[in-house]
């Protein structure tokens, strides 16, 4: 559906341009816009060098673990149903603790694999469990302490303090995480 969005979207605007005599603003725009789009993937691909190479050394230094054993009685909270020591319990904690640092591209292969361990619990697997729920939850709230790619994505545009936005992110996520989880765990006792 979004792709008949974005077709009908362009080529409105193009018949538009053609309309109104425009045509060369439209490729001006498709010239900028192309040139923009390669120097901001070229600064993510540095940024998510950066700190995918940094989440693999502590990853390597044991840090995640440590941070895994931190988490384990809010861990245990959200997910009660989970053995303790499972698979899932350490991928649902390198996904929340990647997310925590801001670096949703690195939380994505281990959501999936704890997505992946989480359905082997689910009774019914036609069904979302409870605690793939409440992972989906966390996951779109995304509690994050340092929003890194929304720093590159201000720093690339010029942004004279692309961190003076952490404060209000950290704020925002927090509540979102804390609505989301609460609004799940109301919702898992109604349906039991």
């Amino acid at each position: 559906m979004l792709n008949f969005i974005w077709v009908f979207c362009i080529l409105f605007g193009i018949l538009f341009a053609l309309i109104t005599g425009e045509m060369s603003a439209v490729s001006q725009a498709v010239l900028s816009g192309g040139r923009e789009a390669v120097n901001l993937a070229i600064t993510m691909a540095g940024v998510v060098a950066t700190w995918s190479g940094i989440m693999k050394i502590a990853e390597k230094g044991g840090m995640i673990s440590t941070l895994s054993n931190r988490f384990a009685p809010v861990l245990h909270f959200l997910f009660p149903e989970i053995p303790r020591k499972s698979k899932a319990m350490q991928y649902i904690s390198a996904n929340f603790i990647a997310n925590f640092l801001g670096l949703g591209w690195a939380a994505t292969p281990a959501g999936i694999l704890a997505m992946k361990e989480l359905q082997k619990y689910n009774k019914n697997k036609d069904t979302a469990s409870n605690a793939m729920c409440i992972f989906m939850i966390i996951n779109m709230s995304s509690l994050q302490l340092v929003t890194i790619n929304i720093l590159a994505y201000r720093a690339q545009y010029g942004s004279a303090n692309p961190g003076e936005i952490i404060a209000p992110s950290i704020i925002a996520t927090l509540f979102s995480t804390i609505i989301g989880v609460l609004a799940g765990k109301l919702l898992e006792r109604r349906c039991k």
